[in-house]
């Protein structure tokens, strides 16, 4: 991923794996999740305070996961992510976690931006602004 990528680093611990001791495959949208929300803390956005600001929050509409190799108990992991596309009233973040330089899953994560009501809202400029910061080429 290229330099605008945001980086959140975690570790697995026992509660994230499965009797094998390898992470279970719905924990890495756990650290998904994670990654997005930390890179929006850095673009300076927190998810109560828009929400009771704007009356706007986030909602997944697709996840495309591609699972590399096996996370394990105890290891060192980053949460790479990135704005593949600012759109009208969705995002595509790109995301990589990875273990030291190996890539261990590669997910694209469509979201929506949604009203109180649950219905679709345009991206305010200031949230759009704040992530373009995190748009790069790979």
């Amino acid at each position: 991923m290229g330099e605008a990528a945001h980086v959140f680093n975690l570790r697995v611990y026992y509660e994230d794996t499965d009797a094998e001791g390898i992470v279970y495959y719905a924990n890495y949208l756990k650290f998904a999740e994670r990654g997005r929300t930390e890179m929006l803390r850095a673009a300076g956005i927190e998810h109560s305070v828009f929400w009771r600001t704007h009356g706007i929050g986030f909602a997944v509409r697709k996840v495309t996961a591609d699972y590399l190799r096996p996370a394990r108990l105890d290891d060192a992991l980053a949460v790479y992510t990135r704005m593949a596309s600012i759109r009208g009233a969705s995002l595509i973040a790109e995301q990589i976690i990875r273990r030291g330089a190996e890539d261990l899953a590669r997910l694209l994560v469509r979201i929506a931006c949604v009203t109180r009501e649950g219905r679709v809202a345009r991206l305010p400029q200031t949230l759009r602004a704040a992530l373009n910061n995190f748009q790069s080429d790979i």
